[in-house]
């Protein structure tokens, strides 16, 4: 059960920057291979971040997991909006589609060059 407590601090997360993702680990050493997925995405596209490792808070953990209502982390919040998951990211990437979602939202990206 979350209490007022625990959703004011998850929405102050999901509030502290424009792309929030809620991960395993962190992006220099991801816990899980979503993570590392997501991470690759965000780092492909050089969007600013921040980050929450819920490793290290097990409040948050299952939390944003009740706030979201995404049984699953990692989670990605953009401009405070749950985006999705690692698949619904990926998905975006792929088609194309995650770069209108960036505009929509006048996030700053830059596709890398090899």
């Amino acid at each position: 059960m979350m209490t007022m407590n625990d959703k004011e601090k998850i929405e102050n997360i999901i509030k502290s920057d424009e792309v929030v993702v809620f991960m395993k680990g962190t992006p220099d050493f991801p816990q899980c291979g979503f993570s590392a997925n997501v991470i690759g995405i965000l780092n492909y596209f050089n969007i600013k971040f921040t980050s929450f490792n819920v490793l290290e808070d097990n409040l948050v953990r299952e939390g944003i997991k009740n706030y979201s209502n995404w049984p699953t982390i990692p989670q990605i919040y953009i401009k405070k909006e749950f985006v999705g998951g690692c698949d619904i990211l990926r998905e975006l990437a792929e088609n194309g589609e995650i770069e209108d979602l960036f505009q929509k939202h006048n996030i700053t990206y830059q596709v890398k060059k090899n």
